[in-house]
């Protein structure tokens, strides 16, 4: 079916954070497969734990015990500060693991329609509950009637989220994603998030944070509420914890998991030992290299150099980030510098139109982090000149 509108390139394999197509032409990957291949392509120690699990035994199903399943969720309840694990094969089934759990914790307080607070501009996922929490109209058009139970506000907005819990009786929780991706790389205020666990404290909702793209090192610590020590609830994983193999997490604590029971929900694929191989290897790297640290100081260093070259241009609107998860945001639609940038070797994101998004590996060395920073500098100088000429 024709869902994608694919560009002219196709690749043959990959190696740290270079990509090679099947012209034998290399280039540097900015986007990691859209902030998934966090320890770059051919990980040796990712390849190792797949092929040795493929040789062994790939899948039983949830009626049985899975070794692996039970040690991975071990090793991310450590590192989350977390409780418990439910294992899917996506970001949007974590997602919608957390909004049905959401749901029955509404009902099980006495409430007939519980309520979810969800953000404008967010990205969930694309099944029909995750789909009607994501602000984007793009998305949603054509897939009417969407779900009730969800009302949004404005994101990085406390006053709006106080006002809700004064006037709204039925929520039972806010979702929201830590800092947003495909709605332009948005950085909320320090302080926002313990803002919004003081209030979810306050009114007795759950605090779910969709971290699939923010977590796993990728802001500069494991997790991105651990910047403010703002544990939630429910955490939504995916992406990075695999290294492309498909596979999801929900994470509970405290009440939260204690929600779902037998029967409550379930996965066929999800958690099977080939997928928590990957992911366990992944979590050692991760510890082993200090990629977390290693994420804030490559990220803050590649923002300095950014704001350097580009904050003081006319065009540019804003350059930020946090740790490695990037965005520069122009006054006009930039779409058209991804080809231009494939065409100098290098892999760059446009999104929400005007937003330049940089996923880079965690792996990469300083030079391959200034060469990314010198690319997508030069792509924009020469963008902003033409633009500027072009309405003079």
């Amino acid at each position: 079916m024709s869902n994608y509108a694919r560009l002219p390139l196709t690749f043959d394999h990959g190696q740290g954070a270079w990509l090679w197509d099947t012209q034998g032409k290399r280039y540097l990957d900015g986007v990691s497969g859209i902030a998934v291949c966090g320890l770059g392509h051919a990980h040796p120690a990712v390849t190792e734990a797949i092929t040795d699990q493929a040789g062994r035994l790939l899948h039983t199903s949830n009626l049985y015990g899975i070794a692996a399943q039970e040690n991975l969720a071990r090793r991310l309840c450590a590192v989350s500060e977390m409780e418990a694990a439910f294992f899917c094969n996506s970001g949007a089934e974590a997602n919608e693991a957390a909004i049905k759990l959401a749901r029955l914790y509404g009902h099980g307080r006495g409430i007939s329609s519980p309520t979810i607070i969800v953000m404008e501009n967010s990205f969930h996922g694309r099944t029909m509950a995750t789909l009607t929490a994501t602000g984007n109209r793009k998305v949603q058009a054509g897939f009417e009637p969407l779900l009730g139970g969800f009302t949004r506000v404005p994101y990085n907005d406390i006053a709006a989220l106080e006002t809700v819990a004064a006037n709204n009786r039925d929520v039972v929780a806010v979702l929201l994603e830590p800092a947003q991706g495909e709605g332009g790389v948005r950085i909320p205020d320090v302080g926002h998030l313990a803002g919004v666990r003081r209030i979810c404290d306050a009114n007795g909702w759950l605090m779910m944070l969709d971290e699939v793209q923010t977590g796993m090192g990728r802001s500069g610590q494991w997790f991105a509420w651990q910047h403010e020590d703002a544990r939630p609830d429910v955490m939504a994983l995916a992406k990075a914890l695999g290294n492309g193999v498909p596979v999801g997490a929900c994470l509970a604590q405290g009440e939260a998991a204690r929600v779902f029971g037998p029967g409550s929900h379930g996965s066929t694929f999800g958690g099977n030992p080939l997928a928590c191989r990957a992911a366990l290897a992944v979590i050692d790297v991760i510890e082993g290299e200090d990629l977390c640290e290693r994420a804030a100081i490559l990220g803050q260093r590649m923002l300095d150099g950014l704001r350097e070259r580009l904050a003081p241009l006319p065009g540019v609107t804003d350059v930020r980030g946090k740790g490695l998860m990037l965005g520069i945001e122009l006054q006009s639609d930039c779409t058209s510098l991804v080809t231009e940038a494939i065409d100098a070797g290098l892999l760059i994101n446009v999104t929400a139109g005007n937003v330049i998004r940089l996923l880079p590996p965690l792996i990469i060395s300083n030079e391959e982090a200034d060469l990314i920073v010198d690319g997508v500098a030069a792509l924009v100088e020469r963008f902003v000149e033409f633009t500027v000429a072009e309405h003079a």
